[in-house]
């Protein structure tokens, strides 16, 4: 018996919002076009796409440019922005920004994003984004065409440069139940999940639908359907032993085992 003991798996225990999240409650992802100034000579030199940009931004400042003049475009270059919208993020909460080359710019080194919207995949506008641009990577020519490149310098970031404008609805917030979904699918741990949460209540309150949802009753009100799910967030629940696994790295000829592998006489 103790033979046995010592060799069988130990249980792990784990909050539920470590292995699971609430449906509704994610990121959404944002995108948009815009233009950087303020660059020493290593913009986008001619080309058309710059220039219509840059004509359109005087425009818009009232800026009318002569008919068949074109700027110079060696302190200029078009960029694609992209940003994470956070969960519930409300207006007026900033966001970093990622900003990166869509042309033949050579660095975006100490150059200034100018405003550019961020939308949804619906077409919407949700938040607004301008700066400086950090540039970690930098680019160094000389006169015989020799070039040396460190890092990317035709990327950059705008930390706290973009500032929300609109709000993602959330189906969170929806009257009826609600959803956790666990992050990785498992008939077991949904099982336990449902357990420790009908022992809390001391009733039916959960229901596993597949091996990754499990459903709840909530009520209507947000304040008592938000102190559900933060009691249902820190529960303790005990999983059962991951999977067994061994993984050989070729390259180092280093292996590794899981603590669940069984190890039988060989030879």
């Amino acid at each position: 018996v103790l033979t046995m003991l010592l060799s069988a798996a130990p249980l792990t225990a784990e909050r539920v919002k470590d292995i699971a999240r609430f449906a509704g409650v994610r990121a959404n992802a944002l995108t948009g076009y815009g233009i950087v100034v303020g660059l020493t000579g290593s913009g986008d030199q001619n080309l058309e796409l710059t220039i219509q940009s840059l004509k359109s931004a005087a425009n818009r400042l009232g800026v009318q440019l002569p008919p068949g003049v074109n700027p110079q475009l060696r302190n200029a270059a078009a960029v694609m922005v992209t940003a994470e919208l956070p969960a519930f993020a409300k207006p007026g909460q900033r966001l970093d920004v990622t900003v990166a080359a869509l042309g033949q710019a050579k660095s975006l080194r100490g150059g200034t994003l100018l405003l550019t919207a961020l939308q949804g995949p619906d077409g919407e506008i949700y938040a607004l984004a301008q700066g400086s641009l950090a540039v970690g990577g930098f680019g160094a020519e000389g006169r015989d065409g020799s070039r040396i490149v460190a890092g990317t310098p035709t990327s950059g970031r705008v930390p706290a440069g973009a500032i929300v404008e609109r709000i993602v609805p959330s189906p969170f917030a929806e009257k009826g139940p609600m959803y956790l979904d666990l992050n990785e699918p498992d008939f077991s741990a949904a099982s336990a999940v449902v357990a420790a949460i009908n022992r809390q209540y001391n009733g039916i309150v959960a229901q596993a639908e597949d091996g990754v949802r499990v459903r709840l009753n909530a009520p209507d009100q947000p304040e008592r359907r938000i102190a559900l799910a933060a009691q249902v967030e820190a529960l303790d629940v005990v999983l059962a032993p991951p999977p067994a696994k061994v993984i050989v790295n070729a390259r180092t000829g280093t292996v590794v085992i899981s603590g669940e592998v069984r190890i039988l006489p060989a030879a």
